[in-house]
């Protein structure tokens, strides 16, 4: 069965969000991560549905979204969207998962909303950024960003003359990608050029950090906010650390970690039925 395709506006901008129905069960909002879609939830969406009226939602500058012009695609601007989302479903307190950019979005909202969330999962959602200036000085921070934007400005998005070519490079980011997955992805993440060539649905200054919004002192103290059960999982295989000292986890208190073998950043891809057993059990408690 195909989600129901829904639009709603938030901060003037047209985003586009998912049903898969069951009217009457209590809702589950999943939240994608950075370059992706909603769409990559499928599998996750198709299984939970048995027991959760699921919602997905492309965040702004991906999937169906609209792109912000000059926004800076920050983590308080996706945490804004999803309260938009949220308030239009208005059934709370509510459950909650994210992947990656997603998931850290998933615990900001746990923790500014602390009595409307029940349960919050996130996946591999510490983002750890890789470049040392984005934990530098105000100073250092800034001039980075700016350096970034103009770096985007004079990027063009690059084009793909087929579907197969466009699935190599989807494959070529996650190898574990069956070519069943590799095919869904690359349709729902792309758009047809008028020369029949294909580009990625994502605003490339995504690609571009904002220089605030990772400071880990704001985050433990947002996430000491959180009052919820809170299931956090990480793949043993992927580029980010495992989090069992970062002080963002330490600060979480009712949180249990699940770290999955033979898994990389996408979980939810590399291991789904050990991922849909953890979240399955873990809303269901």
């Amino acid at each position: 069965m195909e989600p129901i395709s829904h639009f709603f506006y938030s901060d003037r901008l047209k985003l586009q969000s998912w049903d898969y129905g069951q009217d009457g069960k209590p809702p589950l909002v999943l939240v994608h991560g950075g370059l992706d879609h909603a769409r990559s939830w499928d599998w996750m969406a198709r299984s939970l549905r048995e027991h959760y009226h699921v919602y997905a939602l492309d965040l702004r500058g991906h999937g169906n979204s609209a792109w912000a012009p000059g926004a800076i695609y920050s983590v308080a601007e996706h945490i804004l969207d999803l309260s938009a989302l949220l308030d239009i479903i208005n059934s709370f307190p509510i459950r909650l998962m994210g992947h990656s950019l997603g998931g850290s979005v998933v615990l900001h909202y746990a923790g500014l909303y602390p009595d409307r969330v029940c349960r919050a999962v996130s996946i591999e959602g510490f983002i750890v950024p890789r470049e040392r200036r984005l934990q530098g000085s105000p100073t250092e921070r800034l001039l980075y960003w700016i350096e970034a934007v103009r770096d985007v400005e004079k990027r063009r998005s690059k084009c793909y003359p087929n579907l197969d070519a466009a699935m190599a490079r989807m494959k070529e980011a996650n190898p574990r990608l069956s070519e069943e997955v590799a095919r869904h992805l690359t349709l729902h993440g792309t758009n047809w050029e008028s020369d029949g060539s294909l580009v990625w649905k994502f605003d490339h200054y995504m690609r571009v950090v904002a220089p605030h919004g990772f400071d880990i002192e704001d985050c433990v103290e947002i996430f000491g906010n959180i009052n919820c059960p809170t299931l956090l999982v990480c793949g043993l295989e992927s580029y980010l650390p495992v989090p069992e000292s970062d002080p963002r986890m330490k600060a979480i208190r009712n949180c249990r970690l699940v770290k999955v073998s033979n898994a990389g950043h996408w979980v939810h891809h590399d291991q789904l039925e050990i991922l849909l057993r953890e979240t399955t059990e873990f809303f269901q408690d």
